[in-house]
């Protein structure tokens, strides 16, 4: 077996001087970065007044709260949870289903192929990320000062949230769609109307559809972690038994929640993977 040629290091210095003589801030680049890394990390951990004694005893404390819990039992409030339950679930999907409906349209708004022109989508996608910017559990606190306790808050506060993050997601969707069918719409004499409906909109639905999807899924948790503060659902029910120390209660409303958001993940993968076959038929 021959072996293969030496190579020669003085030619290969020399014809890539910028690898073998890098500058110095190019090598201690990698190295100043972890010690900052580090260095921020000790720093967090001293700040926030990290103790593993208080760490050990919060587990303990975790242990002793997690007997507390079993069995779960709802005791005679049952009907009420399931009340609560469905409105949990009712918020989710009225607040992501609306805004999706409001965020489409802004969304072309924000697409380059569909708005060349930047003085009008640089507002647009700046408005998106400043209203993406601020999370649910804010605006449902906002929504509860402005409208009031209950349901209607929560809706509201899913719905703003969600459309800042749909009209992202739904313009990228837009970008990246196929450019032959629009401009085979274009060749035939279509306007820029017909471009959108029949060029892009087939495209680009079921991705948005699998999206909204799973927001649907995802909402159902924020729904209950909103309703906490006041906006409706098992959240509020939840928050109140963790006050009183109704520990079985708070197990089986844990239980009920968890259940639902599995079912809910279920049904939206069999929807989104029926969604993509009927897309990938011809």
């Amino acid at each position: 077996m021959s072996q293969l040629p030496k190579p020669d290091t003085a030619q290969l210095r020399a014809k890539y001087p910028e690898l073998f003589d890098r500058p110095a801030s190019a090598r201690l680049a990698t190295p100043v970065m972890i010690v900052l890394a580090l260095a921020i990390f000790v720093f967090g951990l001293v700040d926030l007044d990290f103790s593993p004694s208080k760490l050990i005893s919060g587990i303990s404390q975790l242990g002793w709260i997690t007997m507390l819990m079993i069995p779960p039992n709802p005791g005679s409030s049952l009907p009420l949870y399931m009340q609560a339950l469905g409105e949990t679930l009712s918020i989710a999907l009225l607040g992501t289903t609306l805004a999706a409906i409001l965020a489409l349209p802004i969304s072309l708004l924000a697409a380059r192929n569909i708005i060349h022109s930047n003085f009008i989508r640089f507002p647009v996608r700046r408005f998106l990320d400043s209203i993406r910017g601020v999370d649910t559990l804010i605006w449902a606190l906002v929504w509860i000062n402005v409208v009031g306790l209950g349901p209607f808050a929560g809706v509201l506060a899913i719905m703003v949230s969600d459309f800042g993050a749909f009209g992202k997601l739904f313009s990228e969707a837009i970008e990246a769609a196929d450019k032959k069918q629009v401009e085979g719409i274009r060749a035939s004499g279509g306007s820029a109307l017909h471009e959108i409906r029949f060029g892009l909109v087939p495209q680009v639905l079921p991705v948005i559809a699998g999206q909204v999807l799973y927001f649907i899924e995802s909402n159902t948790r924020s729904a209950t972690i909103i309703g906490i503060v006041g906006a409706g659902g098992i959240g509020l029910q939840l928050a109140e038994q963790i006050r009183v120390l109704e520990w079985q209660k708070v197990s089986f409303l844990i239980l009920m929640i968890l259940v639902a958001v599995a079912a809910i993940d279920l049904i939206s993968s069999k929807l989104r993977f029926a969604i993509i076959g009927q897309r990938a038929v011809p």
